[in-house]
């Protein structure tokens, strides 16, 4: 019984075709932007950001979140990172607050 179950492959641990991997991972890049970009969006907007200043907070939005995913990804030494593939995003914590010191 035991000899059976070591035999079997694990699907977990399968690569998945071209095309799958292709539209899984346009769906997780979507997913993501959407997620890293709504943040800035709110803030400008409440603030009253131009559309040139807005475009520039998405853009720096999307450069550290890009830049955290790679830290988090690839890892700095052996203590940085988990190597793992997860993607960093901003968090709407802390909106409130960013929205009142925008109007101060």
């Amino acid at each position: 019984m035991l000899t059976k179950n070591l035999n079997k492959q694990d699907k977990a641990n399968e690569m998945l075709p071209l095309n799958q991997l292709t539209v899984l991972g346009l769906q997780h890049v979507l997913a993501m932007y959407a997620g890293a970009v709504a943040v800035p969006l709110v803030i400008g907007g409440a603030v009253g950001l131009t559309p040139e200043q807005l475009a520039l907070l998405v853009a720096a939005d999307l450069f550290t979140c890009g830049l955290a995913t790679l830290i988090q990804a690839l890892g700095i030494g052996p203590y940085i990172g988990i190597k793992l593939p997860a993607i960093l995003g901003c968090t709407f914590a802390a909106v409130g607050p960013l929205i009142i010191i925008g109007k101060i």
